[in-house]
């Protein structure tokens, strides 16, 4: 998904003659790929091998949470007491609908998917800082590609070489509508619209997305 997504992004920007970056460019774009992607999207992707598609994505509600932690410590602004109040909120409700889950922690499997998609939304909140910090670096969107591209091929590799790698023959075309649905709307449009958010909102109001998140989720397993 993140390969063929980042090939048309680059493709797009080399075709209407945008540079590569240079020197140390790079680096924040090997920092994103690593904690967007590798990462955040890895692991999220590993965790619901464990858990449900619709837990996944109310753990993945917590981030705005961790962008209030992270921000305690390296921001100097203090966050004003309505957007304080109104997380706490978000997360209250998070831990209302997971209420019903704790008992599964005794279970190995999903304990393990629970701290996957944990250890996601903690990358995923630094991540969103960081791009925050670096957007006006280089083009952000340009950048987004390379990401793509990069931990999209990290990524197979990686399974690769572990044996987890599925051969494409095999893959039903089923599979193929569901990853070129990802590649449209979760990849290009979703990362387009929320660049765009972190550019023009505060990194708070721009995370006010992952509280949506769960109840598209449950919505559409309900379905």
């Amino acid at each position: 998904r993140q390969i063929i997504a980042g090939l048309l992004y680059t493709g797009y920007f080399l075709y209407r003659g945008a540079a590569l970056p240079k020197g140390k460019e790079w680096i924040p774009i090997l920092v994103l790929s690593f904690l967007n992607f590798m990462m955040s999207n890895g692991l999220s992707t590993w965790g619901v091998k464990y858990i449900s598609a619709g837990l996944g994505s109310i753990m993945g509600a917590i981030f705005p949470l961790w962008l209030v932690v992270i921000g305690l410590f390296v921001s100097k602004e203090r966050l004003p007491q309505k957007a304080i109040l109104g997380l706490l909120l978000g997360f209250g409700g998070v831990c209302v609908i997971f209420f019903e889950h704790w008992q599964d922690f005794f279970i190995p499997d999903f304990r393990f998917g629970i701290i996957l998609s944990l250890i996601a939304t903690w990358t995923w909140a630094f991540a969103t800082l960081y791009t925050k910090k670096q957007a006006v670096n280089f083009n952000p969107y340009f950048s987004l590609g390379l990401q793509m591209l990069i931990s999209g091929v990290s990524l197979v590799s990686f399974t690769g070489i572990t044996g987890n790698a599925i051969p494409l023959a095999t893959i039903p075309w089923q599979s193929w509508a569901a990853i070129g649905y990802l590649i449209v709307f979760g990849s290009l449009i979703a990362f387009i619209a929320y660049l765009y958010a972190l550019q023009n909102l505060p990194t708070e109001q721009a995370s006010i997305y992952a509280y949506i998140n769960p109840i598209v989720a449950v919505l559409c397993g309900w379905i």
